[in-house]
Formats: C-alpha cells, sequence, structure tokens
C-alpha cells in the first residue's frame, strides 16, 4: 500500500468539509488545501523526463511552496542553511521556550496576527532585557525565534521556541561577554518579565482585548524554560532539523484511513512512546487548519545580534571569537544565481519512479494544467 499524505486526507473529506464550514473558513486556511491538493501534480506544471536507465518517461511536477505544506520544506531548510551559514557565532547556545497560559489560547486564536506579533517580539524583548544584565551576561546576544501552535496531537498549543548565543556584545559594541551561569537568565524571572511585557504591549495596543482577559491570566506563572543546546553550527544544524520549518504533522506519521477517520502516530515525549491517535476527516482537517498562519506572517524571526541593524555588532562578535579560538573567520557563501538552462530546484534531483534510477534526460517544461495518467508524480529526491 502506498504511504498516505496530508493530500490524500484532503482529497477524501475536503468537499464534505468545505460543504459544512467553507463559509467561515479563512481564505489562508481555504489556500492551503488548494495549494496541498494541487501540490506536485499537474495542475503546479512541470518538466517531463526520459530514464536513461529503462527509458520509460515520467513526469516530475512542480511543488506548491506553501509552508503549510508536508511535501514542500527539505529542500527550503537546505537553502535557509545556506544562506545563514556566514552569520553563526563560534559559541555555545541555549533552547529557550516560552508558552502562554490556557486562558490566552482563545483570544490568540481569534487575533493570530497581533497576538503572535506580541508573543514573539515580547518573548525576545524579556530575553534581551535579562541578558543584558551584568549579573548573566552584560551583553546583548543573538536571538533566533520561530512560532509554534500545535502539540504532537495537533492540538492548539501557541509557544515560541528561541535559539539564544551564549555570549553577546557588551556596551561597547566590540567587546564579547560570556554568559555568567549555566542557565544563562532565571525563567522565573523569564516567565514574570514576559507576562509582564506582554500585559503592557496588549494594554498599549489592543486594549479591547485586554479587557476581556480574566485578571488572573496577569497574576498566574506563565511557562518558560530554558537548557544548553549545544556548540556553533552543531547546534543550529539540530535546531533548524527540529524547528524552523516544522509543520503541525508530517505526512510519514499517517498511518491509515478509511471513509470516516485518519489514524496517525505522535511522540509521547514523557514516556518516549509512540502511540497512535485516531480522529474523524473534519476533525484531523480541523486540527490541521488551524496551524496554519495568516499570510504574511513571518514564524521565523531575528534579535539582538542576528537582527539585520545588528551586523556590524554582529561581524565584530565572529571576529573576535575567531581569532580568540584560532579559527579562520567563517564568510558568508556567494549567492547562488539561477540560470534558464537549468530546471528549477523542485526537479533537478529526479528518481525514475519506474526502476528507481537517478539518471535521466529532460525533455521539456510541461504547462499547468497538463493532464497525464498520474494524478501526482514522486516527489524530487531528499537532500
Amino acid at each position: 500500500m502506498a504511504s498516505l499524505e496530508v493530500a490524500d486526507v484532503f482529497r477524501q473529506f475536503g468537499p464534505s468539509y468545505l460543504d459544512a464550514f467553507g463559509a467561515r473558513l479563512l481564505p489562508s486556511h481555504r489556500r492551503a488545501i488548494e495549494d496541498i491538493l494541487a501540490c506536485r501534480t499537474a495542475a503546479m506544471g512541470g518538466h517531463l523526463y526520459r530514464c536513461d536507465d529503462c527509458g520509460k518517461p515520467f513526469y516530475v511536477y512542480h511543488a506548491c511552496r506553501n509552508r503549510s505544506c508536508p511535501a514542500c520544506h527539505a529542500r527550503q531548510t537546505q537553502q535557509w542553511l545556506d544562506a545563514r551559514t556566514g552569520e553563526l557565532l563560534p559559541c555555545p547556545y541555549y533552547h529557550v521556550t516560552v508558552t502562554v497560559p490556557a486562558q490566552l489560547r482563545h483570544t490568540l486564536r481569534s487575533n493570530q496576527s497581533d497576538g503572535y506579533n506580541l508573543l514573539m517580539k515580547t518573548a525576545a524583548d524579556a530575553v534581551l532585557t535579562l541578558c543584558a544584565d551584568k549579573r548573566y551576561m552584560g551583553a546583548t546576544p543573538a536571538i533566533l525565534a520561530v512560532l509554534h501552535t500545535w502539540t504532537a496531537t495537533m492540538d492548539y498549543h501557541p509557544h515560541v521556541h528561541l535559539l539564544v548565543s551564549g555570549g553577546g556584545i557588551g556596551e561597547d559594541g566590540a567587546t564579547w561577554r560570556e554568559a555568567k551561569h549555566p542557565f544563562l537568565v532565571p525563567v522565573r524571572a523569564l516567565s514574570r518579565l514576559v507576562r509582564g511585557k506582554f500585559h503592557d504591549a496588549l494594554r498599549k495596543q489592543r486594549p479591547d482585548l485586554e479587557a476581556q482577559l480574566p485578571a488572573n491570566v496577569w497574576t498566574r506563572d506563565w511557562v518558560a524554560w530554558c537548557k544548553p543546546w549545544g556548540q556553533g553550527e552543531t547546534a543550529m544544524l539540530d535546531y533548524l532539523a527540529r524547528y524552523v520549518h516544522r509543520i503541525a504533522i508530517t505526512n510519514r506519521r499517517i498511518l491509515a484511513m478509511d471513509h470516516r477517520a485518519v489514524t496517525f502516530r505522535y511522540k509521547d515525549r514523557k514516556h518516549q512512546q509512540w502511540p497512535t491517535c485516531t480522529l474523524t476527516g473534519h476533525e484531523f482537517m480541523r486540527r490541521f487548519l488551524q496551524h496554519v498562519l495568516p499570510k504574511g506572517f513571518h514564524k521565523v524571526r531575528y534579535y539582538g545580534l542576528w537582527h539585520p541593524a545588528q551586523r556590524p555588532k554582529r561581524q565584530n562578535a565572529r571576529h573576535a571569537l575567531c581569532l580568540a579560538q584560532d579559527q579562520p573567520t567563517v564568510q558568508a557563501p556567494a549567492p547562488h544565481t539561477a540560470t534558464s538552462e537549468v530546471p528549477s530546484a523542485d526537479i533537478l534531483h529526479v528518481t525514475c519512479p519506474h526502476c528507481g534510477s537517478h539518471a535521466a534526460t529532460h525533455l521539456g517544461p510541461l504547462p499547468r494544467g497538463h493532464a497525464s495518467h498520474a494524478a501526482r508524480a514522486s516527489p524530487p529526491r531528499p537532500l
């Protein structure tokens, strides 16, 4: 049996889901359904190949590139990493997580652009404020923040992951200062600071929402967590693989589907097991779509030394660290220039679906909507 995909679930249950809820569906959710259904099909257009080994022709269709599509992220992650290589600092890193209390989830779900913006900004600002304190670092670190909104079973659970350098540039703009404690900053102080900054920002920018929230939201503890994450490029690679381009569920976690329900596996981190969860088709779609972000929203953001405006300080930090560690300074890679003679990145690495060969001759492009015998073409070979 062929492996199941999110697109198969949408194809099976999408029509009835749209009939039931289409009038209330957000434009971003409708676009996600359309893109995922069209991804790597004739609707997207693509290219025709002939296998050099078995001689049979086959199609390779373009990806939809929707950030919620589970089939479109392996190459995107690698390209993002290549662009970031010259920005890495050869120092320890910390992983910080900030989660909002349950009472705030409905407000964030109903006001995603404003709510998510405030959550990401206040979490990063709180880390920067504490790191600037001379008791902890006395410097400005580099921060990469990533928004996630799901649990392992795709329930709604908005939180921010932050990768924070274990050191930063001091007030003089040139001196590198290491973190003074193995925990980077105290998580209880971080929790209270995020809560206070979020409350102040919400009261100023959306007083209508602040007035609707129960008072105990601003007195209870918010969950903050921090742990050492690794050193230099290794830490960044690991962080990328785990967090940056992750979506609510991957295709390989879907185990079975019938006319009524979908079964998928998820990781139970507490017990280090992989139990299964079975949902009706409509509930699976609802849970998946609630994690589709608003159009134009940036789920990956840079603060401190990784902010574009701090590039001179970041260069100073890299030079200082490389000199101290007797390492050559890492230079950013030259940008890749695409040519019209080479097919797009979606179809550079092709695999013959008949014999598995990676040797093929490109016969030409196919326009969007080209009819073929196959509803869905094989994805490109993973990197």
